[in-house]
């Protein structure tokens, strides 16, 4: 957590007050000698990650207005893996191959291709846990990682131990700059009830843009027929937001296939999908769905909102 002493933190320039003419007149020193109380001590404060952000971009650092660097992801692995023409086309026509290929086979490709520099996050859905499932046969060294907001179900994180225990793998927690109480402090209550857009940039997106930084891809677990953001995804394809490249194994999969193999293979799951969550996220933005509801509806219910950002274009 930054800390700058004595240094006003200016999140819209628009709206500082201009210093009235006075102040740029030249300085009274007997004035000043008279009133020694009227001298500003120095003092600390901590910044919020927004004041950060616009302090940092306005001193000219490589980043965007809200703190992102403009170098992550695969642009700052070593060696940095660059989204070229070629590279891309590349990543079109593999993409087309591999559009008839099973899940394990484009795994398997997925680790083939980019390990070391390959991972995956997971938030312990069933789509996330059948493709754990796979990653331990077929690549188990495969880092991966779980964006811990501080607001996910206790079922969830028990899945984290189910994991481990099961296949051996160790899923790392990424965690937002704030813990959920200091968080609430800095927005006078949960943001999550009056933004939950910036709610979720801060305690995901923003992690997300760290823990992917010099990894050349990273898998996902998305399926297209989940929302109309997802049905353009590609098996294989550039990421634009987190820049590096993203794989979708289960892009063609439908939710009675993830079942399917879960119920086969005995694959852990979160019991909360037995009592009417199709669709898991932080406790607070997710309900059970009503019969009939599309399975994510359940998610941010009376916002216009049905992703957290992870997963769209813009």
């Amino acid at each position: 957590m930054s800390i700058r002493m004595n240094e006003p933190a200016v999140t819209n320039p628009s709206s500082v007050t201009p210093q009235s003419s006075s102040a740029s007149s030249p300085r009274d020193d007997s004035a000043a000698d008279a009133q020694p109380s009227s001298v500003a001590k120095p003092s600390l404060r901590v910044l919020s990650p927004a004041e950060i952000a616009h302090n940092e971009a306005a001193k000219g650092t490589d980043v965007d207005s809200q703190g992102i660097p403009n170098v992550r992801g695969a642009l700052a692995a070593d060696p940095p893996l660059h989204p070229t023409e070629e590279f891309l086309a590349e990543l079109k026509r593999e993409s087309d191959a591999l559009e008839s290929a099973t899940p394990q086979e484009i795994l398997k490709w997925a680790a083939d291709r980019f390990a070391p520099k390959f991972t995956m996050a997971t938030a312990f859905g069933p789509e996330g846990m059948t493709i754990l499932h796979m990653l331990s046969t077929i690549a188990p060294e495969t880092p991966v990682f779980n964006l811990e907001t501080g607001y996910q179900f206790k079922e969830t994180l028990e899945l984290r131990e189910r994991v481990k225990e099961r296949y051996g793998i160790e899923v790392q927690y990424k965690y937002p700059d704030t813990t959920v109480e200091e968080f609430e402090a800095e927005h006078g209550g949960p943001l999550y009830k009056t933004d939950p857009n910036r709610c979720c940039f801060e305690r995901k997106l923003r992690v997300l843009h760290r823990a992917a930084s010099g990894w050349h891809a990273w898998a996902s677990a998305i399926r297209r027929d989940q929302s109309e953001d997802r049905a353009k995804a590609p098996i294989v394809g550039w990421d634009k937001k987190f820049q590096l490249v993203k794989i979708s194994p289960l892009a063609n999969w439908t939710k009675k296939d993830v079942w399917s193999l879960i119920f086969k293979e005995n694959i852990p799951y979160n019991p909360l999908h037995d009592q009417g969550y199709p669709s898991i996220g932080c406790q607070a933005c997710t309900r059970p769905v009503q019969l009939g509801e599309d399975e994510r509806a359940g998610r941010w219910s009376g916002f216009q909102k049905t992703e957290c950002g992870l997963h769209t274009s813009d």
